[in-house]
């Protein structure tokens, strides 16, 4: 460890109960304690939803950004340093910051149980209130009911992406229950962006906003995109925008790009213009979102014409999103490194990508007990038709991918934030 927030973020691990009960009373009381500071933040844009809400928030900040407002973001899970999870009107959290904060929440909170993302929801929530910002980016856990960001009690807006099934060991093994957990957020009198849905999940979400006073904003009623050939097409009662392509990509972004430009169009105080939101959907930047590596060790490794590209999805409607891409992917030949969590469901995952993959390396990801077994993953690509080996590690992987084909190709690594986080490191410094 060389870092001092390190060393207290091993401590904070340590206070995670036994058993996970999904309550806000550790973290109620953990906040009274330093002053409420989710009470002093400015305006708030809270997102929750199973896939696209870190994209949506990332083309806000940058929407945002271009229009010359301060923004502060939290999101989580981090890639390969904690600190990315906090940005501080537009900066990662420094190191000191970060252990400041930190330790004013250990000593406040005093030992007592306290899971990791409630304690540093609320290291977030202070930090927060010491730096000055315009705005606040406010991404749930998971679930949105009884998530340490849900106390924030009156936010500008709230918005729901796409829900799918995930964390069901959570929060329900039906799209209603899922759906249920994440339309809480919503809140009387504010504006809730509703991205497109399936029909249980969306007449659980209108029914709860109905029930709690909020004001929704729903995609096809009230807004949609249409896609075109150089861009799309956002459109409301009040807007219609012609745009290009946005930075990430991917059909499914154009969706999280029209989430964020519904978030706005329901701020005014916002004033964001046209020249902004064109400015900020080009500017916009997601790591691990189907992104390519285009510098690094791991790039030097692969010979000309061979592209590596990064996606962190891992429910079936990621497997669905990242399916579309490589459907079109028709050039050269795609070649999958895959890892994921033990929790998620790979049968599904990988059944959407099966018929576009050449081929498939198994690996398990390093440091993390949850990892899926690397037998198991095998199973469950060989048994959805997938040609698949296991690997030791990720540079294995790509050894036998180079090994076994001639051409340029391109190499897929998925299933998991987790085993991306892994490749960046190794990208950035070499090593296994």
């Amino acid at each position: 460890m060389d870092r001092p927030s390190d060393a207290i973020l091993e401590r904070l691990q340590a206070l995670h109960p036994k058993l996970i009960d999904l309550s806000l009373k550790r973290i109620e009381t953990l906040l009274e304690r330093l002053g409420s500071p989710q009470n002093r933040l400015p305006p708030v844009i809270h997102v929750a939803g199973t896939n696209g809400k870190g994209s949506t928030i990332a083309f806000l900040r940058s929407i945002l950004e271009a229009a010359g407002h301060t923004v502060h973001v939290y999101t989580s899970p981090h890639l390969i340093r904690f600190r990315e999870r906090i940005v501080l009107a537009g900066q990662m959290i420094s190191e000191e910051a970060l252990a400041e904060v930190l330790s004013e929440c250990e000593r406040a909170n005093g030992g007592e149980e306290i899971t990791f993302f409630e304690i540093t929801t609320a290291a977030a929530f202070l930090a927060f209130t010491q730096t000055d910002a315009d705005m606040v980016l406010l991404e749930t856990g998971l679930g949105g009911r009884l998530d340490a960001t849900n106390l924030v009690k009156k936010p500008a807006i709230t918005a729901i992406t796409p829900i799918a099934m995930d964390h069901m060991h959570f929060l329900g093994d039906t799209l209603d229950a899922i759906a249920f957990e994440k339309a809480a957020i919503q809140k009387q009198g504010v504006p809730s962006i509703i991205a497109p849905q399936e029909d249980p999940a969306r007449q659980v979400i209108l029914e709860t906003a109905t029930s709690v006073g909020a004001e929704p904003f729903v995609y096809g009623r009230d807004w949609q995109t249409t896609e075109k050939p150089d861009g799309f097409k956002y459109s409301s009662r009040a807007l219609t925008l012609h745009l290009p392509k946005p930075s990430l990509p991917g059909l499914h972004q154009l969706t999280n790009a029209g989430t964020a430009i519904a978030c706005l169009e329901q701020l005014p105080n916002a004033k964001v213009t046209d020249e902004s939101i064109t400015e900020g959907l080009a500017n916009a930047i997601w790591p691990g979102r189907l992104q390519r590596l285009v510098e690094g060790k791991l790039v030097e490794l692969l010979p000309g014409g061979w592209e590596v590209w990064l996606d962190g999805g891992h429910n079936p409607a990621a497997g669905a999103a990242l399916a579309t891409t490589l459907s079109a992917w028709q050039d050269r030949p795609t070649h999958l490194v895959v890892g994921m969590m033990e929790t998620k469901q790979a049968g599904p995952f990988l059944e959407f990508l099966s018929p576009h993959a050449e081929s498939l390396r198994v690996v398990e990801i390093p440091g993390e007990a949850a990892s899926a077994q690397a037998g198991e993953l095998a199973r469950a690509a060989r048994s959805v038709g997938l040609k698949t080996e296991t690997a030791c590690d990720f540079k294995s992987a790509i050894e036998s991918i180079l090994a076994n084909e001639s051409g340029p190709a391109r190499i897929l690594v998925c299933g998991s934030l987790y085993l991306l986080g892994h490749v960046y490191n190794v990208n950035e410094h070499g090593g296994p």
